[in-house]
């Protein structure tokens, strides 16, 4: 008799159950890690956009110079100029309106940039469920497996008259494979999620942050009809 076990053999040998245990937990570590990329992926150009964009906000440009370039190139802007689109958009909206209130006017602009906001941080988590599922729930599915298949190999064992360490080891060995696979798909899961809500969290105070900063240049810019200085004048 072989008693070498190879993983691929002992795959191959394990109960129906346990194989669909190994094929669920496989199919999750691979939908996994096609999400880590993805996020890994989209975080980053969501960093570098809303730097670009903070660099060219702070160099003194218009406002208004800044809103139309946003509008000209919508599709190929970052999260943080959306926000800014959309608040100076009701902005212009309100002023065209002839409403000349400043606490309206500022209201209005901040209404709108947090609902921007909050459709910008939906979209950012979008992929962080399947991972905190995966991490959570995968290593429970390959206990799951383990004892299935600990219970199929006993049962098999139920007919003989003389049970060895050779013949119990075969049967434990296809069951712990599945625990090693749920572990093996949630690991990296957990990892990912973790750094990806830590980097989402600052996102979010960046961008809310930026909303308070643009808030108070309009605010500014509605209490000075006569800047004092080039900075205060962005409109």
């Amino acid at each position: 008799m072989n008693q070498e076990l190879s993983i691929f053999q002992l795959i191959l040998h394990a109960s129906f159950v346990v194989q669909a245990v190994m094929l669920l937990l496989l199919l999750v570590s691979v939908a996994s890690w096609a999400a880590i990329i993805r996020k890994a992926s989209a975080l980053r150009a969501i960093q570098r956009q809303n730097s670009q964009f903070e660099s060219d906000f702070w160099s003194g440009a218009s406002l208004n110079d800044l809103y139309d370039n946003a509008s000209r190139n919508a599709g190929q802007i970052g999260p943080l100029e959306r926000i800014f689109a959309c608040g100076m958009r009701e902005y212009q909206k309100l002023r065209e309106r002839r409403i000349a209130d400043p606490g309206t006017l500022l209201d209005g602009a901040r209404r709108a940039m947090r609902a921007s906001f909050q459709r910008e941080m939906d979209a950012a988590e979008t992929h962080l469920s399947l991972l905190a599922s995966a991490g959570s729930v995968s290593p429970y599915v390959g206990l799951f497996g383990t004892v299935w298949g600990i219970m199929h190999a006993f049962t098999g064992l139920a007919g003989l008259q003389q049970v060895t360490l050779a013949t119990v080891a075969p049967g434990i060995a296809e069951a712990l494979v599945a625990t090693a696979l749920g572990l093996f798909t949630a690991i990296p899961a957990v990892l990912a999620y973790n750094r990806f809500a830590r980097d989402i969290d600052r996102l979010a105070t960046r961008q809310e942050t930026f909303i308070e900063e643009f808030t108070n240049i309009l605010q500014r810019n509605l209490g000075a009809p006569a800047p004092a200085s080039p900075a205060a004048a962005r409109i």
